[in-house]
């Protein structure tokens, strides 16, 4: 357990970087200029929270699959209230994130590319439902930004007859593929531009470059993989639209 004197610094730092942050945000007039600095505090205070569990919790089976379904719940619940919540929404979104996670992890440890232990499973199992988090929100507003933007031209589909999901399946697809764009960039430019955190954290707890790498070239494809499923499933379901959507 760290002394507070040997948190000092990251409390400086925080306390500096927060400041700057809503400095730079508030003298530009930006609406909700609190809101990053927030969110940062909220992140600091979880992850110390989620420390202190973690660390009585990392080689037990049952915890670990406790500590995946509170994740899970929490990302469906935001992604859900992102894109206009109702219990019917969540339960979509929450459906279409478990099959993508599901089935990616799925592959991951089934070939054996990940060994299937507690430690691996928290560490790749929250990688990629965070991912898969951010991917169905960017899907769903895309798309409802989209078919508002181009409602003449679904109108026009759904008048000469055709159905909802044809009438957005154009507005579907450039989303899906809107979507994935921060994904499919940070997956080019690794090693290029950033290190990532599991292949940053892998070298810092002990592995070498080589096996850290190989670790991280698995998480980006199960990122992919997962975000790419969600996104598809999820526009198939969303794609029902016969009025004019709000943009959430």
């Amino acid at each position: 357990m760290p002394h507070l004197a040997d948190l000092l610094p990251t409390l400086a730092a925080l306390a500096i970087l927060v400041a700057l942050t809503v400095g730079v945000l508030w003298g530009s007039r930006t609406p909700q200029y609190l809101a990053p600095a927030v969110a940062i505090l909220r992140g600091a205070a979880q992850l110390a929270l989620i420390s202190l569990i973690l660390g009585g919790i990392i080689s037990d089976p049952l915890w670990v699959g406790a500590a995946l379904l509170v994740m899970f719940s929490v990302a469906a619940t935001t992604a859900a209230r992102r894109l206009g919540w109702s219990w019917h929404r969540f339960a979509v979104v929450a459906g279409t994130m478990a099959l993508g996670i599901t089935v990616t992890l799925g592959v991951v440890f089934a070939t054996g590319a990940i060994d299937f232990t507690p430690r691996y499973v928290l560490a790749v199992g929250g990688i990629v439902i965070g991912n898969c988090m951010t991917i169905a929100v960017l899907a769903g507003r895309r798309f409802y930004e989209a078919v508002n933007e181009q409602w003449d031209q679904v109108e026009g589909w759904l008048a000469l007859g055709a159905t909802a999901g044809v009438a957005t399946l154009a507005q579907a697809r450039q989303s899906v593929h809107s979507a994935l764009i921060p994904s499919t960039d940070q997956t080019k430019t690794t090693g290029l531009v950033t290190l990532p955190g599991a292949f940053v954290g892998a070298i810092f707890g002990g592995a070498s470059p080589l096996e850290a790498g190989r670790f991280q070239v698995v998480v980006l494809a199960s990122i992919m993989a997962a975000g790419s499923v969600t996104a598809v499933v999820l526009l198939r379901s969303l794609r029902g639209v016969k009025v004019r959507p709000a943009v959430p």
